[in-house]
């Protein structure tokens, strides 16, 4: 053996070993993280954060600087402009506000003919208005009768857009879900290392069963076999696929929810479970009655593979924040959403 020709041998192997070691670390943040004890010593309930994450993604949950308020006098919205259908209670000045508030919420880049055509804002010819017209009532709805999910905070166009015309976090049906079996065998609608599940080998499609359709979330049944018990692993799968999906949108670990004395008892969970509770019911409702019933109104390339409409999950509005925008109570300067037109009905007969 020639001199050295060991030690290059063995100098060659460290540097595998050394660049298999940054692979395998490369998903890992690094030292030092911060956590927040939040149960009983021993349970394991705490909260972990990276305090430079949570700094570099300050911007985007911070809320932009709101209009002053405009005066409440003089004629109304509906009498001075053609076509108004919703927020036409307000005032002229009013109804100004909420529109220029509106274009910096959603298309700041785009204006006002992003929505309206500038020969004849009255008319509906653009689809971006006919949606707007929906979304607002939309976020009307929410603020009125999803309190037990938004409470008093509530919600704005801002909450989900960012500055953007289509929020950053969207989801559509995911085409051949449960493709036959082949040379690998059946799928089941996972191992793709989807964003949707942070790569994961689980079901990467975990809105259409749960924030589309109403399939129990379980990770087990109720009753004992053969009585209809049909929470097998792989359902349990999806589940666990929600539960991560919402993990990431919240930026938070399973104990946020959860008490780690028994995951699915509800005696003794943080109030957080019940608020994502009733979350995940918004989240469906929105999606059913307001998302997909407005898909012949968007053109084709707005529409998902399968030809659907782009639809709501929990990353929509908190992105990556256990509260979306830190807490930020934006609609409480927009009181025109917070009460839905079915409940401004219900006043005006009182």
């Amino acid at each position: 053996m020639k001199p050295f020709q060991g030690l290059k041998a063995s100098s060659g192997v460290l540097a595998v070993l050394a660049v298999s070691a940054v692979m395998l670390l490369s998903g890992c943040e690094r030292p030092p993280m911060e956590s927040v004890q939040h149960g009983y010593r021993g349970t394991g309930m705490v909260q972990v954060y990276n305090p430079r994450t949570v700094e570099a993604n300050q911007d985007i949950h911070t809320a932009p600087v709101t209009l002053p308020q405009a005066p409440g006098n003089g004629p109304l919205a509906s009498a001075v402009y053609k076509n108004v259908q919703v927020l036409g209670d307000l005032s002229v000045a009013q109804f100004a506000r909420h529109m220029v508030s509106i274009t910096s919420w959603v298309s700041p880049n785009e204006g006002c003919t992003y929505c309206h055509n500038p020969a004849n804002f009255a008319e509906d010819s653009k689809y971006t208005k006919v949606v707007a017209r929906r979304m607002i009532q939309m976020t009307q709805h929410i603020n009125a009768d999803w309190q037990p999910h938004v409470a008093q905070t509530g919600v704005t166009c801002y909450s989900c857009h960012r500055g953007q015309p289509v929020p950053s976090q969207v989801w559509f049906k995911e085409p051949d879900q449960h493709r036959g079996a082949d040379f690998i065998g059946e799928r089941a609608g996972q191992n793709l290392a989807a964003e949707s599940v942070k790569l994961a080998s689980l079901p990467s499609d975990p809105f259409t069963p749960f924030l589309l359709g109403d399939l129990d979330i379980r990770v087990s049944g109720t009753t004992a076999l053969p009585n209809g018990n049909r929470h097998s692993i792989k359902q349990t799968e999806w589940t666990y696929s929600l539960m991560t999906h919402m993990s990431s949108s919240l930026g938070v670990n399973c104990t946020y929810c959860h008490n780690t004395n028994s995951f699915s008892s509800w005696e003794g969970s943080p109030p957080q479970r019940a608020k994502a509770w009733h979350g995940i019911r918004m989240a469906r409702d929105l999606n059913n009655e307001y998302m997909e019933p407005l898909q012949p109104t968007f053109p084709a390339e707005r529409l998902g593979p399968l030809g659907d409409t782009a639809k709501i999950n929990c990353g929509t509005c908190h992105q990556g924040a256990y509260k979306p925008l830190n807490g930020a109570q934006m609609a409480k300067d927009f009181p025109e959403l917070l009460k839905s037109a079915a409940t401004r009905d219900v006043v005006a007969k009182k």
